[in-house]
Formats: C-alpha cells, sequence, structure tokens
C-alpha cells in the first residue's frame, strides 16, 4: 500500500494476466495506481492522473476524477477517467487556514480525460491524457505519468537502468551521477528531447523490468504560432527529485528548447498558458523479463525500427560520387589516397576505387583510377614485406593474459596511444586504474586469439580465447571501447560490436550455444546507443552515440554528438567476416539497422558548399575545408541539439564496405 496517499479504500482494477494495474481513489478523488507483475511484485506507483505547479500558488493541484468508467473491447480492457484540477482555494474555504490565505485560481486550471487501455495479452498498458485549460496562467510544470519504481518494496536497488543515448546504469550507479562527467554535463535529469536516442526509459529489479514510452514526435502542447512543446522526460535513478526512495520515470512539460534550458524539472521561465489550451500525453507503461536492455529490446520488437528510404540505385550513385573523390581531392600524386586533414594519405586502395574499375572499365574515371592503382601497387611491391608469425603474435598476447582469463588495462603500457587518459588523470582524476578489466579489454584479444588459431591450429590460443570469454560471462554492459579518451567502465557502443563479434566467431568454432545467446545479447547492446526515431526538423534517424560519458571528463559530450565510424566498422567487419546479424538474431531487422546507419553516414558526408562543418582540435584545417579537400568524406561528429558537424574527417571506406554487403542483399 502506498504510504503517500490518503485513501477511501475504493479501488478498480485492470488485470490481463501478465500485468495488474489498480487505481485508487484519494480522499478527495481517483487517483493514483500500483503496477504490479503477473506474479504479484509491486513495480511502481503511478503517483497521479497528472498534476501541475502555477507560478503564483506553491501548492501543486493533482489531476483527480469524481467517478471512472470501465470499457472492455476485443482488443483491450479501458479506464476513462474524466478528471479536473484541484481546486485549492476551494480546499482552504472554511478552514483555520481561509483568514490568512487566498489563491486567485478559484477556476478550473486544467480539466479533460485520462484513458488506460491495457492489451489483453501483452502486458503493456497505454495512458493518454487530453486536457484543456480553464485560464490564463503560468505554469511551473504540467506532468503526465510519474512513475516511482520500487516505492514501498524494493526502494532505490536496482539491477540496471537504460534511458537511451543518455544513461545505461547498473547496481548502485545514480543517474545524472559524475562517474563519467564533471559538472555541468553530468546533469542529465530532463535532457534536450533530441538527446534521446529511443522514446522509452527503464529500469529493472531481479529479473523484472517497467519501462516508459511515448511518441516524441506528437505535440504536448501549443498555442497560436507559439513553440511547440513535445512531451519532456524525466529520468531520476535514484529519484533525487522527491528526495524519495525509489526511482523516477516521467514525461512533463514545458520540455526544454536548447541545452542552456534542459533539465528543469521546475521551469526557470514558466510556460505560458492560455485559456482553451490543449495538453496532450501519450505514453505506455509496460512489464518485460529480464534486465532494462531486455525491456529495451521488447520495446523494438513492438514498435519495429524506423523506416529507411534507400535503394540500390541510391547506394550506387553514392559509391561513384567516393570513386570521383578518390579521383580528386582524395588524392596525392606523391602520397597516394587520403585526406590533408592529418597529412592522412597512404598507398592503400580505397574498395570503392577498385569497385569502380571493375564496374565501369570503359569509363574515363576508370582509366585514371587504374593508373593511381597501378601507383600505389608499385609502391607498395618497393616494401619488402615478410610473412606475418601468427605464433609469435599469439605468444605476445598469452603474455597479457592473467590466471583468471581477463586481460587488463595498461594505460602507461601496451594502452597508451593518446595521452589523454594521462593528461585528464592529473588535472582531474583517472578515467581508469591501472590493471583493471573491462568487456572491450578482454574481447579484443580474445578475438585475435580466435584467429590466430584458425591460422595455426594451436589449441592453445583456442583455450586462452575461451578462457577470456568466459571470464566476461557476468558483464552485462559494454565497457571500454574507447579506453584511451573516455572513462574506462563507462557504457560503450564500440565494445558491444567488438563483444558481438568475438562470441559468434568463438560459436563459430566451438559450436556452444551460450556463445551464440552472448553474441546476440553484446549485439542487441548497440540498441540503445542508436537513434531509432528523428525530429521533424532534423534528421538523425540511425545516427549513433559512441558512448554516454565524456572525453576526458570535460572536453567532448557523447550524449549530445553522435559518431558513426565505430558502428559503421562493427558492421563491415562483421560482414567481412560473413556475419550475418539478420540471420542469427531474426527478432530484429538486423539487414533494416544496416541499411539505417549506412544512409545515416551518408547523410553525414561533407560538401563545403553548406557550411556545416568546423574543426575541432585542428582550427587550422578550416581552410582545407573551404577548398574542398573533405568533400566526400564524413566527420567524427554531429550535434543533436544544433545539427551541426564537427572533428576529424573520416574516409569513406567504412561506408562503402556496408553499401557492398547491402548490395549483396538488396
Amino acid at each position: 500500500m502506498y504510504k503517500h496517499a490518503a485513501t477511501t479504500g475504493e479501488t478498480v482494477t485492470l488485470d490481463n494476466g501478465s500485468m495488474r494495474l489498480v487505481m485508487y481513489k484519494r480522499l478527495s478523488g481517483w487517483g493514483y495506481g500500483e503496477i504490479y507483475t503477473k506474479e504479484g511484485k509491486l513495480m511502481a506507483i503511478l503517483e497521479h492522473l497528472g498534476e501541475l505547479l502555477v507560478r503564483d500558488q506553491e501548492i501543486p493541484m493533482r489531476l483527480e476524477a469524481d467517478t471512472y468508467e470501465l470499457v472492455e473491447d476485443e482488443e483491450s480492457y479501458s479506464l476513462v477517467f474524466d478528471v479536473k484540477s484541484m481546486n485549492v482555494q476551494g480546499m482552504l474555504d472554511g478552514t483555520s487556514f481561509a483568514p490568512w490565505m487566498y489563491y486567485p485560481f478559484d477556476k478550473t486550471c486544467l480539466s479533460g480525460r485520462v484513458v488506460f487501455r491495457m492489451d489483453k495479452k501483452e502486458p503493456v498498458v497505454k495512458m493518454e491524457s487530453y486536457l484543456t485549460a480553464g485560464v490564463n496562467m503560468y505554469v511551473k510544470y504540467i506532468r503526465g505519468p510519474w512513475l516511482k519504481v520500487g516505492e514501498g518494496t524494493f526502494g532505490v536497488d536496482k539491477t540496471d537502468g537504460i534511458f537511451p543515448g543518455v544513461e545505461w546504469l547498473i547496481d548502485r550507479e545514480w543517474s545524472s551521477g559524475s562517474d563519467w562527467f564533471r559538472e555541468p554535463w553530468y546533469n542529465k535529469v530532463a535532457p534536450h528531447p533530441n538527446k534521446v536516442s529511443i522514446p522509452c526509459m527503464t529500469v529493472s529489479h531481479e529479473g523484472d523490468a517497467i519501462g516508459l514510452s511515448w511518441n516524441p514526435n506528437k505535440w504536448a502542447t501549443r498555442w497560436f504560432n507559439y513553440r511547440v512543446h513535445y512531451p519532456q522526460p524525466v529520468y531520476a535513478v535514484p529519484n533525487f527529485v522527491d528526495r524519495m526512495d525509489n526511482s523516477l520515470m516521467g514525461l512533463m512539460l514545458p520540455c526544454a528548447s536548447c541545452e542552456i534550458d534542459e533539465n528543469q524539472v521546475y521551469a526557470e521561465y514558466p510556460l505560458e498558458m492560455h485559456l482553451h489550451q490543449i495538453v496532450r500525453f501519450e505514453s505506455e507503461i509496460f512489464l518485460t523479463k529480464g534486465n532494462s536492455l531486455d525491456a529495451v529490446v521488447d520495446w523494438v520488437k513492438r514498435h519495429g525500427l524506423i523506416d529507411v528510404n534507400d535503394s540500390r540505385d541510391y547506394y550506387i550513385t553514392q559509391l561513384v560520387k567516393m570513386a570521383n573523390r578518390y579521383n580528386t581531392n582524395l588524392w596525392h600524386d606523391e602520397k597516394g589516397f587520403g585526406v590533408a586533414q592529418r597529412n592522412g594519405f597512404s598507398f592503400y586502395v580505397p574498395n570503392v576505387v577498385r569497385w569502380y574499375v571493375e564496374e565501369y572499365p570503359e569509363e574515363k574515371l576508370a582509366k585514371d583510377l587504374k593508373e593511381k592503382i597501378k601507383v600505389c601497387e608499385d609502391k607498395q611491391e618497393a616494401r619488402q614485406r615478410g610473412e606475418r608469425d601468427w605464433n609469435e603474435r599469439g605468444k605476445l598476447i598469452l603474455s597479457w593474459q592473467k590466471e583468471d582469463g581477463s586481460f587488463r588495462f595498461e594505460p602507461d603500457g601496451r594502452h597508451k596511444s593518446k595521452d589523454d587518459f594521462i593528461v585528464a588523470r592529473e588535472f582531474c582524476a583517472p578515467m581508469g586504474q591501472a590493471y583493471d578489466t573491462a568487456l572491450d579489454i578482454c574481447v579484443v584479444p580474445a578475438l585475435e586469439l580466435i584467429d590466430i588459431y584458425r591460422k595455426t591450429s594451436n589449441k592453445i590460443y583456442y583455450e586462452a580465447a575461451k578462457a577470456a570469454l568466459d571470464f566476461c560471462d557476468d558483464f552485462t554492459r559494454p565497457e571500454g571501447g574507447d579506453f584511451w579518451e573516455t572513462p574506462l567502465h563507462a557504457p560503450n557502443l564500440y565494445a558491444a560490436g567488438h563483444a558481438a563479434i568475438a562470441f559468434y566467431e568463438f560459436y563459430r568454432e566451438s559450436g556452444e550455444r551460450y556463445y551464440l545467446d552472448k553474441a546476440i545479447y553484446w549485439i542487441r547492446s548497440i540498441l540503445p546507443f542508436t537513434h531509432l526515431w528523428e525530429p521533424e526538423n532534423m534528421p538523425m534517424k540511425y545516427n549513433t552515440k559512441p558512448c554516454l560519458c565524456s572525453s576526458d571528463w570535460y572536453f567532448a559530450n557523447w550524449v549530445r554528438d553522435h559518431v558513426q565510424w565505430e558502428v559503421l566498422s562493427v558492421f563491415a567487419d562483421s560482414s567481412s567476416r560473413g556475419i550475418d546479424w539478420a540471420e542469427i538474431d531474426k527478432e530484429i531487422d538486423w539487414f533494416k539497422f544496416q541499411r539505417g546507419i549506412t544512409c545515416a553516414a551518408l547523410r553525414w558526408i561533407i560538401d563545403h558548399r553548406e557550411e556545416k562543418w568546423m574543426p575541432h582540435n585542428i582550427p587550422s584545417t578550416y581552410e582545407q575545408y573551404v577548398q574542398g579537400l573533405f568533400d566526400g568524406c564524413f566527420p567524427d561528429t554531429h550535434n543533436c541539439v544544433t545539427g551541426n558537424y564537427g572533428g576529424m574527417v573520416i574516409r569513406p571506406d567504412s561506408i562503402a564496405a556496408n553499401i557492398f554487403a547491402i548490395l549483396r542483399k538488396l
């Protein structure tokens, strides 16, 4: 029983055998709710049917109903409440407060209808609110669904929690914590809606997960020609907003329009509401077995992946454009193919160049490219490359491995490359402790050991790879992929991809189902980093976050910024190894996913005439950009709030590799 409400004892229940919603009547009206699993575990309290706080009255006004209507159709059970906001002044009239307190709101501020629609089979209940303002007012907040997970039962305890694109928490970690960020970036309780990669949020506890999802593109309120407001998600795990022993997931208004007005659960500049202005929330509350990733996957299964607008002709056109770029600005007569930004040229022949020459041998462009290929091949032949000693490499990797099968982080040894984590630990704190470990630190050498085993047939490498992967059995969150500049244990897409490939390759060798299941788990763990929606005014579907953290504590915000090269490399590597995730995990349309991330990258392709890119740590290269020397490459980052691109520029080879994989199936 919820201890923070005074009730009449009256209840009404929706129960489909897989989920139960019990609504209670307070002394002042219906209601609040309790959400149970089919086994009877109380997962969350639905705090109210809605609530608003106006600027000129410090007491919030809940939306409550005098009665309800219970409706049933072929697909669902529904509870209908005609609601209105509490009249605080009316409650004070005739009491000891009346002589010395008076609030100017003697009319109903907000009224309308709230409907709960429970699916007859699935543990999903839709909550729909359609409300209308009864007065002009300035609003500090209007709250829609407001879930207090664990209230009265497991409290702040959790197995994990995922707010896709923003948070991935395990055990005792806090959302908006300082594990991966420093102030002000660590505050993410109510982030700009564009930062959320999938419109849902989840918390799990000991095998049961609860989620809240919404339609991010359906406006929640608007007036005349004023700014449109969309549902503003709120995620506080544990619930530091209400300072209570639970975890909070909710939707509210107003929404953040830019980063300066993020994280305001009490609006600093109140929302101006007008008579008859509409407020609407559409959300789903759902349960699933497993952890928070299982809840995210459940959402993806029910809603599907967002559509991709592509065609075979489109991809071929893009390949031809790349080939043209390698014949012009991405070629240097003395240095080969590459990019001028970091003098990044080599005599390696890009895949798309060879493709064009084979597909269009009679074209003038093909003849030009053949000459360039000849230059590169002559240079490569001049280098006397010996045969690689696989056993020597294998023994070196084995020398790094510990008795428990793990590999360890060596920031001043074999993992030392960029000086980011060295500098960061001096001016702030270590991003990773020496000889700690993480998923990526173990699976990357394990994968190389599998490859060496295939080359040598030496069983010692097979057993060492197995020991490394078995060590990772308890890991549930991908970590460690960008160790060179980010906190070692921060949630990381690159680690997810590496783990998926490593476990699947070992499954191929061992035939043991355990490794297949792990591979599927880890490839699915890429989903929370991926934008499976996009705002109407900013294309970003299938853009990905590389990690949910900062670089060097202060220098890059990867909750705000997308990076596409990492996910491209994961799927390019998978394809080169003959790994078809669409065939392996048929519950997710991974072919559509690969097409999506590839089309996203094509959207990023630089055209200097658009003026959407700026350099980051090499400011002097802006002049090269203006000259068109980077055209045909794609940038390192995309800001999901501004829509602008920046950072280093990257050759399009990984995009082409994914296109070739797609064309084999399209």
